[in-house]
């Protein structure tokens, strides 16, 4: 999603350029066989020695044969039978070694093509998680991931064992007849510029079908996450019939590929078939003249039955490796994502200090051309709470998210303590930085490692302590075990004013200099609201605060407040002079009055 001024915008990832070369997409990947190296040579080693056992068996087949026609001693036809048995049971056990080998690396290529693609989405910044939609970058570490580990540890190997087969059995027919090895490969050529046409109208068609699912996977996606408000408005039937129109589109595309494969994989797997009947036609003939063995036609159809199958399988071989190039764009569109907000080269430690904020000349906007902050010149002294305040869109969840660098700045600069955000690493600026959400989130963990999320080696002490900071210590208690209580996703299994506390509790483990506290009490009750307050006037103690309300109580613990308007700030001050000098907080407050008098009388009426 995009935000625009103060509108969210839903766009998809877009596939690869067409003009990208995928060949390229194909090498990328192939790259990341390069620490398997070793175990892939030893699968193809393997897979050659398998066919060569079974070239082995043709001949020795043949052989017998032969010595069975001219009536030779029973003990010669023993010992080829052994043989047979002998190399039968060779490429068994070359079989077993080449799955056992291809399937580890087909595993390890997935773990740590999904590790890549995982660690890449962690560092990622937030601009890159408001342009993009969860079901989609789901679908590339789920689906698309599948379709190039297949294809890397398996459809590989096959690829390799096929083409050494195909010119290894095709060398052997020539030193057997050069007249039949001519036969059996006349129609050689044609395959492969069938194969060749067949990749290139295979490759946009499977490359959409992977973006349609994708795009199935959205919808699933957000109406799971949001089956609360899908149930609570009745649209059950809508988004079930929004989900069969996205996969509809999945079905029509996946026909599209399925026609293709139908027009080009059963003319791949014909084509072999003539060069086999033609082995018999010209081969019957010679041996009917006596200028062929009986055995050595055996043998040669034997070797042309083997080079038939790999022939056959070329458009699947082919299908495949279109589909894992094709899940391999959409890989690599994550991967390459620039990373806008990262440690510069000489990023220092923030730097010992009391929590000074300072917006110096601040610009910024989501989009270019399109400016949410301009001009901003705020300087907050530490120790002191400022509270943010304007009308929806006026740009204060945006201002304070500039303090930990969730965004960097157009123009100007954001310092704390002295230094540019921008010159400190990011890890030592949100350590000093504890931000809660208007809406936090928890994961489906205990209370204790929920409290713990910033500061993993938390004694039990100071998670306890932070807890009683942000009134949370009580109804931990009463929860069935404590601090060790496992809470549901998301953190469902607890009141709006629980999860509240929880985050503050989380952010204070940290002991942070700069506490933001973005709309913290705007989903909670009265009574709850006063506990959190209760809270937070204990929290905030020495430390700079940036509180962005729009409740007037909320408002009042802090020592300043800054009208934004239109992502300026057109007025600061406390709230005697504000109703005096600005028009815009007079019209919040007053409003802000209507509101409180309105519950007033609703609760005196109840």
């Amino acid at each position: 999603m995009t935000r625009k001024g103060g509108k969210t915008r839903v766009v998809s990832l877009n596939c690869m350029a067409d003009g990208v070369p995928y060949r390229r997409t194909f090498l990328r990947l192939l790259g990341f066989l390069r620490p398997y190296k070793w175990s892939l040579a030893v699968s193809v080693v393997l897979a050659v020695g398998s066919q060569a056992a079974a070239v082995a068996i043709a001949f020795l087949t043949g052989s017998g044969l032969e010595e069975a026609i001219e009536g030779s001693e029973r003990r010669t036809l023993v010992v080829l039978a052994a043989l047979v048995l002998a190399a039968g049971l060779a490429r068994a056990l070359l079989m077993v070694g080449r799955r056992l080998i291809s399937g580890r690396q087909a595993l390890a290529v997935e773990f740590d093509l999904r590790n890549a693609l995982y660690a890449k989405l962690v560092r990622l910044s937030f601009g890159f998680y408001d342009r993009h939609q969860t079901g989609q970058l789901m679908s590339r570490a789920t689906v698309d991931l599948q379709a190039v580990r297949f294809f890397l540890g398996y459809g590989l190997i096959f690829f390799f064992q096929h083409v050494l087969t195909i010119v290894g059995v095709t060398g052997v027919m020539f030193v057997v007849d050069w007249r039949l090895a001519f036969a059996a490969t006349a129609v050689t050529p044609l395959i492969v510029v069938i194969a060749y046409r067949y990749s290139q109208v295979s490759h946009p068609v499977l490359r959409d079908v992977q973006q349609k699912m994708a795009d199935v996977a959205t919808v699933a996606e957000e109406n799971i996450v949001g089956v609360h408000v899908v149930k609570s408005f009745a649209r059950e039937r809508d988004e079930s019939e929004k989900f069969a129109r996205r996969s509809e589109r999945v079905f029509e595309r996946s026909v599209d590929a399925n026609r293709q494969r139908a027009k080009y994989v059963p003319l791949l797997a014909f084509l072999p078939l003539i060069a086999q009947g033609g082995v018999l036609l010209v081969g019957g003939r010679m041996v009917a003249r006596g200028d062929l063995a009986l055995s050595a036609f055996f043998a040669f159809n034997v070797l042309t039955l083997m080079l038939v199958m790999p022939l056959r399988m070329l458009g699947m071989w082919i299908g495949q490796a279109q589909r894992a190039t094709a899940s391999g764009e959409r890989i690599f569109e994550v991967l390459d994502e620039t990373e806008d907000i990262s440690d510069r080269p000489q990023a220092r430690p923030l730097p010992p200090g009391e929590g000074r904020v300072r917006f110096d000349g601040v610009d910024f906007a989501y989009t270019p051309g399109r400016p949410v902050l301009q001009g901003i010149d705020l300087d907050l002294e530490p120790g002191r709470t400022v509270a943010l305040i304007g009308h929806t869109g006026a740009g204060k969840t945006t201002l304070a998210s500039l303090v930990p660098r969730f965004y960097d700045v157009t123009a100007g600069r954001v310092t704390v303590d002295g230094v540019d955000v921008r010159d400190l690493r990011l890890s030592s600026l949100r350590r000093a930085v504890g931000v809660v959400a208007q809406d936090p989130f928890l994961f489906s963990a205990s209370v204790r490692e929920n409290i713990a999320f910033g500061a993993p080696g938390a004694s039990d002490e100071e998670v306890e302590h932070a807890a009683r900071l942000a009134q949370a210590h009580e109804f931990i208690a009463e929860l069935p075990n404590g601090y060790d209580t496992v809470i549901g996703e998301r953190g469902i299994t607890l009141s709006g004013g629980q999860r509240q506390r929880l985050a503050i509790a989380r952010a204070l483990v940290l002991d942070p200099r700069i506490l933001i506290l973005d709309d913290a009490t705007a989903s909670v009750d009265a009574t709850t609201e006063a506990r959190i307050r209760l809270a937070l006037r204990g929290v905030m103690a020495g430390r700079t605060t940036i509180i962005i309300a729009h409740r007037l109580s909320t408002l009042a613990l802090a020592d300043e407040l800054v009208v934004l308007d239109g992502g300026r700030i057109s007025a600061r001050g406390t709230h005697e002079e504000l109703l005096s000098s600005s028009a815009v907080y007079r019209d919040i407050y007053e409003h802000g009055l209507l509101e409180r008098e309105f519950a007033e009388r609703v609760e005196a009426r109840a």
